[in-house]
């Protein structure tokens, strides 16, 4: 059979297959037969699988786990009011200015108080201590002549303590040095989330990690200026690059950032993003911290809790944002300014605020604390000491993760007080053509063995050398009433009379040793007390020679002394090496009635959660009979009311009745000062890191220091009742013996029940001697 024609111009589907197949042999069908073009396309897709799976668990193993390594936060002690406290009201108004509190016309919000003269109403912050939780408070505190007179509740009750929110100062945070306070959704007022949307990402619940259509608008604007005017970075994206990746600027890292980005918002909520932002991201520079997070930034930059911020502040952390550099508020206010009113611009223009609100607060200033002691500092000195105990008891690297709150000790208004008086002091002393003058500060309630302030250098908020620490230094005669300790125990008195007289001691390898008193004068036959009181240096080694250098090596022990301790006869004036907190740990148990207790800084430690994980309560352990430190504690008042340290006697408030020694080592290298009341002891050293003289004495250095700092500080005179045993008897102070009234020099002085001295010449018979025995009798009539 004939077959039939083909219609010119068409072709059968066979034909046009194998015609194109032909045409593809032509062209680029081989390049799909060779391996080397399509193995390695899959394996570019197979490894950008593979890379998103490994993003992917990236993203949501540290997202799903402990997000963030919490620094252990450190608080000082809260300040617990009650009726009879030693407070003024100038020291009440100052801490709750370092708190944070708002000076109001109506105090009728937490962290808030209004002033009128003496009466203060405040409202406290709620706030979780290791013991409970505490709610607001609002209260009313009267005070007058130096102590609290009343404490009121808001119904006009009586309130028989209140405590307010202790000061943030300091953290335990890891190598990287992040720090931050977590705040949970609810901590956060919400104009602050509004305003990130508002700034940084108004797409932000719409889009699904990376916004194209910023993408492209940044990319006009940027076009059109020739230059890179604007980002499109998403608060995904901020959160990203703060959290998981570095700032580098490559494609590469972009490319990154925008996949994590998408992954982060397939698998978490809006809200879980958003929060994890505000914790996260970078806001300042503080030294060797980072300021992460707006819970820790208002702390850092307005003194108080994220909570309690107007609209003026939250818009001043939103401009932050941006740059925390560029921005920094401290460094370019200016600059700040501008971009705080533009926040406000925007959410007026958003309908989050008022035009009227906007304007309100475009003429505020921007409020940042511009004194860091404000709301949350760093005290590097007591820091050290508080990391020091925590070690003994918790591992580093749970004081750099868990997040654990630690309550110590501190007292903020005592620190900032010794870190003045020595700064000034220093400065005061300082000689000219000179290395700068060095000092260090300690001071401790010894009733409690707690530390209330540490200093480590005149430059305070250094992190260096921690002298209060680690400066061990002859402490010179601040060991004589170790010295007259281990005598009296031995069954001396203060009646005792010694001989300041020249005295030769005999050393190893044939050598002698002649001490000399420091004004090269002797003074004669004297009672202990005096010789104490002036010390005297002839008479104290004739008297520690007497009573044994090994036994006053012992007593050191037993006062809390931690060192080795080299038995030569030198130690009587002061040849052992102390750091102010090894003194203070020693005048700590003189101080207490000679019950001692390890100084502590820390009080408790919190979890994260709350729940209380240790409590340091006091430990003490009596060291010495009662009966003779009060007999040492008494000379030791006599120091400063007739002896080398009459002076800072004399700058006490009126009425105080105080405690101390002077101290100063050979060629005037150290100056030392120790002295006390009833519940503060302090402890000053001064002089240079490289140890040459200073020209100062204890009197003419260290002391000035230390009656600036007791001149300032809240006090109660030291006072203790009469041992059973003991008696007081009238001597006459320059020779110890017996005197009373207008004969001689008289001084009551405690000493073992029916302990008798010789009549001071012209005391003892005659008329005038017939009257003072007539007057003493009435005086135990009376008594």
């Amino acid at each position: 059979m004939a077959r039939k024609a083909r219609t010119p111009g068409r072709r059968g589907l066979g034909a046009r297959v194998r015609a194109g197949i032909r045409g593809i042999g032509r062209g680029a069908w081989w390049l799909l037969r060779l391996p080397l073009v399509w193995v390695p396309l899959v394996l570019l897709l197979a490894g950008f699988i593979g890379y998103l799976f490994y993003l992917d668990h990236l993203v949501t193993s540290r997202f799903d786990g402990r997000r963030w390594n919490l620094p252990a936060h450190v608080y000082a002690r809260p300040l617990e009011l009650y009726e009879g406290r030693p407070l003024t009201a100038d020291g009440l108004a100052a801490e709750l200015r370092r708190l944070g509190y708002r000076s109001v016309a109506v105090a009728d919000q937490p962290g808030s108080f209004h002033r009128s003269g003496g009466r203060i109403e405040l409202m406290t912050r709620p706030f979780r201590f290791w013991d409970g939780a505490q709610p607001a408070q609002a209260a009313s505190v009267a005070i007058a002549g130096g102590t609290v007179g009343s404490l009121r509740g808001p119904a006009g009750g009586p309130l028989p303590l209140l405590r307010l929110d202790p000061l943030l100062i300091g953290s335990v945070f890891p190598a990287d040095g992040e720090d931050r306070i977590i705040v949970e959704p609810g901590d956060v007022p919400p104009l602050i989330p509004t305003a990130l949307r508002v700034v940084e990402d108004r797409r932000f619940d719409q889009h699904p990690g990376v916004d194209l259509l910023a993408i492209l608008r940044a990319l006009a604007v940027n076009v059109a200026s020739g230059k890179v005017r604007q980002g499109a970075s998403t608060l995904t994206q901020q959160l990203v690059r703060s959290y998981f990746l570095s700032n580098e600027r490559t494609l590469a890292r972009k490319g990154r950032e925008a996949l994590m980005a998408l992954l982060l918002e397939a698998h978490y909520s809006k809200a879980d993003i958003l929060n994890a932002y505000l914790n996260e991201i970078y806001l300042g520079q503080d030294g060797s911290r980072a300021v992460h997070g707006f819970g820790l930034a208002s702390q850092f930059y307005f003194g108080k809790p994220l909570a309690e911020l107007q609209l003026h502040e939250i818009a001043t952390l939103v401009a932050i944002v941006r740059g925390p550099s560029y921005y920094d508020p401290r460094r370019h206010p200016e600059r700040v300014l501008a971009r705080r009113n533009l926040v406000l611009k925007l959410l007026a223009e958003d309908g989050a605020i008022t035009a009227a609100e906007a304007s309100t607060a475009g003429a505020r200033k921007l409020g940042v604390v511009l004194d860091r002691n404000v709301g949350a500092t760093y005290f590097p000195a007591f820091m050290a000491l508080v990391h020091q105990e925590l070690t003994e008891h918790y591992r580093e690297q749970d004081l750099t993760t868990e997040g654990l709150r630690v309550f110590t000790s501190l007292d903020p208004m005592l620190q900032s007080t010794a870190e003045d008086a020595l700064a000034d002091g220093v400065r005061r002393l300082q000689r000219p053509k000179k290395p700068a003058l060095e000092g260090a500060v300690v001071l401790v309630n010894p009733q409690t063995a707690e530390v209330l302030a540490v200093v480590g250098g005149r430059r305070s908020g250094f992190e260096g050398y921690n002298r209060a620490l680690e400066a061990r230094r002859p402490i010179g005669s601040l060991i004589k009433p170790v010295v007259y300790l281990t005598a009296l125990e031995a069954g001396r008195t203060l009646a005792t009379r010694i001989d300041d007289a020249p005295i030769e001691v005999k050393l190893a390898r044939g050598k002698t040793w002649l001490p000399q008193n420091f004004d090269r004068q002797a003074h004669g036959e004297v009672p202990l007390l005096r010789a104490l009181a002036e010390s005297m240096n002839m008479a104290t080694v004739r008297l520690g020679m007497e009573v044994g250098v090994p036994k006053v090596v012992k007593m050191l022990g037993r006062l809390g002394v931690g060192v080795d301790v080299d038995p030569n006869p030198s130690l009587l004036l002061g040849a052992l090496d102390l750091a102010p907190l090894d003194v203070a740990q020693l005048y700590s148990t003189l101080a207490s009635g000679g019950f001692r207790s390890p100084l502590r800084a820390v009080r408790a430690v919190q979890g994260p959660d709350g729940a209380p994980l240790s409590q340091f309560p006091l430990s003490t352990e009596q060291a010495v009979d009662p009966a003779v430190v009060y007999q040492l504690d008494h000379a030791l008042v006599e120091v400063l009311r007739r002896g080398t340290g009459r002076a800072a006697g004399s700058r006490l408030p009126p009425g105080i009745v105080a405690a101390g020694k002077t101290g100063t080592s050979n060629d005037l290298r150290d100056s030392w000062f120790a002295g006390f009341t009833q519940d503060l002891l302090g402890v000053v050293w001064i002089g240079y890191d490289d140890n040459q003289p200073t020209g100062l004495t204890g009197a003419s250095g260290a002391m000035s220091v230390w009656s600036a700092i007791f001149a300032k500080a809240p006090l109660v005179s030291f006072t203790a009742p009469l041992p059973d045993g003991l008696a007081m008897l009238s001597i006459d102070y320059p020779t110890g013996l017996a005197a009373s009234g207008s004969c001689g020099d008289p001084l009551w002085v405690p000493v073992p029940a029916g302990t008798e001295v010789p009549p001071l010449p012209g005391c003892g018979s005659g008329p005038a001697g017939i009257a003072e025995k007539s007057i003493e009798w009435l005086r135990g009539l009376i008594q």
